[in-house]
């Protein structure tokens, strides 16, 4: 029972707000040492289980590389593409990530996208790009809201396509506890069928909100000084004029 006192350390540390990490950390050497491992064990055990699931850690060094690619300007690169794309609007660039993201996560690609590799980094400033060229000056209301239906694309896209796929874990978990259960003959490929009607049907409705974005964002910038107004209807006077 002794060796339950690493579960009172993991929730102190929750309950006083320390680092995730580190409380868990602390919980695993605790909760070794008091169940009669060497320090050497358990620095060992530590370390076998970071090489058996060296894919959890891949944030370690992912999260580095996009704050790299953030701080010499990928950002500022994505707005600037988004200027030359004068007919692109918001809501039909997350429109169309919405289905590339649904599709890549179909034929097992579910690592193309994400939040931190692709929604923060370039996905969310083009579409601010976008909506900024056509409305003028967001409003933070407005901002807020463009950013979480670009969250919004990628979750849709990735949970509803990665069904579509044969050796997801989802799929194998459902035809291995029903063929396990119920002593059916279950095959990975009935779920994944099944799956596709589910996935177009969440393309098309959430693909509908996000091309009604645009006029959801036109009303939500009408408080926006006059001159950024100016500078936005200015904008659109030139690029028609092109």
């Amino acid at each position: 029972m002794i060796v339950l006192v690493g579960i009172l350390v993991v929730v102190a540390g929750f309950a006083t707000r320390r680092n995730p990490l580190l409380v868990v950390g602390a919980a695993g050497v605790v909760t070794g040492l008091l169940g009669g491992m060497s320090p050497v064990k358990v620095l060992e055990a530590f370390g076998t289980g970071f090489a058996s699931s060296r894919s959890v850690t891949l944030f370690a060094v992912t999260l580095p590389v996009i704050g790299l690619l953030e701080r010499h300007g990928l950002q500022e690169q994505a707005r600037t593409l988004m200027n030359k794309l004068a007919r692109v609007s918001a809501g039909r660039l997350l429109a169309v990530y919405l289905v590339v993201r649904q599709l890549a996560a179909a034929l097992g690609l579910t690592g193309l996208g994400g939040p931190a590799q692709a929604v923060r980094p370039m996905i969310a400033p083009m579409a601010e790009a976008a909506a900024e060229r056509r409305h003028g000056t967001l409003t933070e209301r407005a901002r807020e809201r463009l950013r979480s239906f670009a969250a919004s694309a990628d979750t849709v896209g990735l949970f509803f396509g990665e069904d579509c796929f044969l050796a997801v874990g989802s799929i194998l978990l459902i035809t291995g506890f029903v063929n396990a259960t119920y002593h059916t003959d279950l095959e990975p490929v009935q779920l994944a069928l099944w799956a596709i009607p589910t996935a177009v049907c969440a393309t098309l409705v959430h693909g509908a909100r996000l091309l009604r974005l645009d006029a959801t964002l036109a009303r939500d910038v009408q408080d926006v000084p006059a001159t950024g107004n100016t500078t936005a209807a200015a904008t659109r006077a030139e690029e028609k004029t092109k």
